[in-house]
């Protein structure tokens, strides 16, 4: 073979695999996010009172904190490229148990669902960062607008396709399949390779040095307040809407609007960041932004339109900035990934249980007043966090002060 045609060899094999990283991104929202905007039917028809409901939304992320550190051993015991396959399979298999009608089966499905996104979540951005060494950033944010995309396209389409004559939202949910099912088709190909994750992912669980530090609690309160108030929000959206007076379909399209203004900052951020050692300031935008959704939402719903692209967008660039902080706060590779582990555990398990938390209170109450003004208190104490987690300091070792 020639040099010419090894090239071209080599470039499709590259392609294909960005192909397969795609199509595994777009399983890692999808799934979840689509069961909200037919949360209300789904409490219909089980009788669901609205903090069982919001169990649903809990579940992945219990499922987020408790697989994630054990998915780089997934990895290193089969190979990334199977791992990732395994990740693939699960979800597949939790949307069909989620969708055969049973109250448990239900719940099942949605925390095999959560399993196999976990996986995905933390393995996908190993094996980007080993193949496209280079290219990793690029390549984890295109894969990053086909997680939001699908997440968007899922959930403008859910309630019409619950609508259908004979379909309900049992299949409308199932419909989610074809994400799996395509990645599976396009991810085939990799199973030829039998590899283990980069090293700077191997990292074993948090240490003493990271769970000891002021520093790392800022970090992951800055990042566990913001995933408290997207899931919240994300959970109940719909149902917000619907009550301020909007369709399940123009609510169901919100919600698809939130989820696609949540990807756009991630392109502004990285070159933003570069050229700043203090982020403070962009942290504090980040809640400010989250806070301006929020209020919106409750003072003025007409504009929801408006206030859900202020939310998704605040949320989506606190979670860019946070993983961001993984690296910036941190001296070594090791430390990092202990930081990333301390921080994605605390902040899934805080969100869990803000979905419940919710639909309790407004179960209570009769009202989505309380939850909203609650967001707004978060929102202001994710501003605190995010002020003392940008400034240009480190985590260098145990018991020291940060350095500047």
């Amino acid at each position: 073979m020639s040099i010419r045609e090894s090239n071209r060899a080599q470039r499709g094999k590259s392609a294909l695999l960005f192909l397969g990283l795609l199509a595994i991104g777009a399983n890692l929202r999808a799934p979840i996010v689509g069961a909200a905007p037919v949360l209300m039917m789904i409490q219909d028809t089980l009788g669901l009172t609205s903090a069982a409901a919001g169990i649903l939304t809990t579940l992945p992320l219990l499922a987020f904190a408790a697989i994630s550190p054990t998915s780089p051993l997934l990895a290193r015991a089969c190979g990334l490229e199977r791992a990732l396959l395994a990740a693939l399979l699960l979800v597949a298999c939790g949307v069909v148990a989620r969708s055969l009608g049973p109250v448990w089966c239900l719940y099942l499905g949605t925390w095999i669902i959560g399993s196999g996104v976990a996986i995905g979540n933390v393995l996908l951005p190993s094996l980007a960062k080993r193949d496209f060494a280079d290219k990793a950033p690029a390549v984890t944010g295109a894969c990053a607008v086909a997680t939001a995309s699908a997440a968007a396209l899922t959930s403008a389409t859910i309630v019409p396709l619950a609508n259908l004559p004979g379909w309900g939202w049992p299949l409308a949910l199932a419909s989610s399949i074809v994400f799996p099912l395509a990645a599976m088709l396009l991810w085939l190909p990799q199973l030829a390779h039998h590899t283990s994750p980069s090293k700077d992912t191997r990292a074993a669980l948090p240490g003493r040095s990271i769970w000891s530090s002021t520093l790392a609690w800022q970090v992951t309160m800055y990042m566990g307040t913001n995933s408290l108030m997207y899931y919240i929000t994300v959970s109940w959206l719909s149902s917000m809407l619907t009550a301020f007076g909007f369709s399940a379909a123009q609510a169901g399209t919100l919600q698809g609007l939130m989820q696609i203004a949540a990807v756009l900052p991630g392109f502004l951020l990285a070159p933003l960041v570069g050229r700043t050692k203090d982020q403070s300031g962009i942290a504090i935008a980040t809640a400010a932004l989250m806070a301006l959704g929020i209020a919106g939402f409750l003072l003025a719903p007409t504009w929801s339109a408006a206030w859900a692209m202020s939310f998704g967008a605040g949320s989506g660039a606190g979670l860019v900035l946070a993983l961001m902080f993984m690296s910036l706060r941190t001296d070594s590779a090791a430390r990092a990934a202990a930081l990333s582990g301390m921080s994605q555990s605390v902040g899934y398990f805080l969100a869990a249980f803000g979905p419940p938390l919710a639909g309790e209170t407004h179960d209570f109450f009769g009202s989505w007043t309380i939850p909203l003004v609650a967001c707004l208190v978060l929102a202001a104490a994710m501003a605190g966090f995010g002020a003392l987690a940008g400034r240009s300091r480190q985590i260098v070792s145990v018991g020291s002060e940060p350095a500047e």
